[in-house]
């Protein structure tokens, strides 16, 4: 299937994972990571954009179990001056995309691998600040905002006293043998990577340099433009680098209902919730972290991740427990979808 994406020129490389039940996978990658002739692996770590929403969603609902944060109380609990006096939201609703937050464009919201990671606070108290009023009542509908979750960042850190990336890392990812998944590049050094490429007209590369930080845009190959390592800027809506193959470790998760290993990580009831799909009047219907296309009839959720040279989903049917991983290394926005679809068969 991997082979099929590349042969129709949708993306140089792509990597795909399937996890089932009782521990059965499938994985294969075709095409290439980088020009210099490496092939993409299922093992070779891409920036994972908004499909990192799922591992936030996943972090805030443990806790929540733990009793550690309280998914019902008002974010003005935990983000005190920050969020905009009034505001009614509730932890809930930012993680429904139910807040009434805005989602502007995030075009520069990266920065070189080698810059230091903004200040997460200070970030969302500048994005707050040009959104003192909701766009409607919370909890009245639900549009994707990137702002909600670097808010559940937020929320996250000042329920633990800990920086969201710690908390992550050490309550998620660690426990799931994510060995292979970080917020920086490098903390990733020595592994397989793949590069991010743009396909841009000959001629507008230095247009595309312009929009983007300096260090971001590197040499053109062919039709693509190629991008050096970066970094997103908000942690919590879209900053996890790694592989398809890591974030299968993720999917197995919610596959299991909760288990890794023997151990109930979170409770079945919170993984069950989580995808508990909402009407939203909009062209996505919403859960805990997971959406579903409306008018999507196939019972499955997934997430999407897609940015600046890469194009990602997670897709998970949590009836049939059975789900894919779908990574690759172009911003071009191909029927990801369909290709989890298609591998996800080969399995099921």
């Amino acid at each position: 299937m991997a082979s099929d994406v590349v042969a129709a020129g949708h993306a140089r490389g792509v990597a795909v994972v399937v996890v089932a039940s009782e521990g059965r996978t499938l994985c294969g990658a075709a095409g290439s990571a980088h020009h210099d002739g490496a092939a993409m692996r299922a093992d070779s770590a891409c920036n994972w954009f908004s499909m990192t929403k799922i591992a936030t969603a996943t972090t805030a609902a443990l806790l929540a179990d733990r009793g550690e944060l309280d998914l019902d109380a008002p974010v003005a609990h935990y983000l005190g001056d920050v969020w905009p006096a009034g505001s009614t939201a509730t932890v809930r609703q930012l993680l429904g995309h139910r807040a009434g937050l805005r989602n502007p464009l995030p075009i520069r919201w990266v920065h070189p691998a080698a810059d230091p990671m903004p200040d997460q606070r200070e970030f969302l108290a500048r994005l707050m600040s040009r959104q003192a009023q909701p766009k409607w009542e919370p909890g009245s509908r639900a549009a994707y905002s990137n702002v909600s979750y670097l808010a559940i960042g937020e929320v996250i850190a000042a329920a633990t006293g800990r920086p969201l990336d710690d908390v992550i890392i050490d309550e998620l990812l660690v426990p799931l043998g994510m060995r292979d998944t970080a917020f920086r590049w490098d903390r990733l050094d020595g592994r397989p990577a793949a590069s991010g490429y743009h396909p841009t007209l000959r001629g507008l590369g230095p247009l595309l340099g312009r929009m983007l930080p300096a260090g971001v845009v590197g040499e053109r190959v062919g039709r693509d433009i190629t991008l050096l390592p970066f970094e997103v800027d908000g942690a919590a809506y879209g900053g996890l680098i790694g592989s398809a193959l890591d974030a299968s470790r993720l999917l197995a998760l919610h596959v299991d209902r909760g288990a890794v290993g023997g151990r109930q990580l979170i409770t079945e009831r919170s993984i069950v919730e989580m995808t508990d799909i909402a009407p939203s009047g909009g062209p996505r219907e919403f859960g805990l972290g997971w959406f579903r296309a409306t008018g999507d009839t196939s019972g499955r959720v997934e997430h999407l991740g897609g940015g600046m040279g890469f194009w990602n989903v997670m897709r998970f049917d949590p009836v049939r427990a059975i789900g894919a991983v779908v990574m690759s290394n172009t911003t071009r926005h191909w029927d990801i979808s369909d290709a989890a679809d298609r591998a996800i068969a080969l399995l099921g």
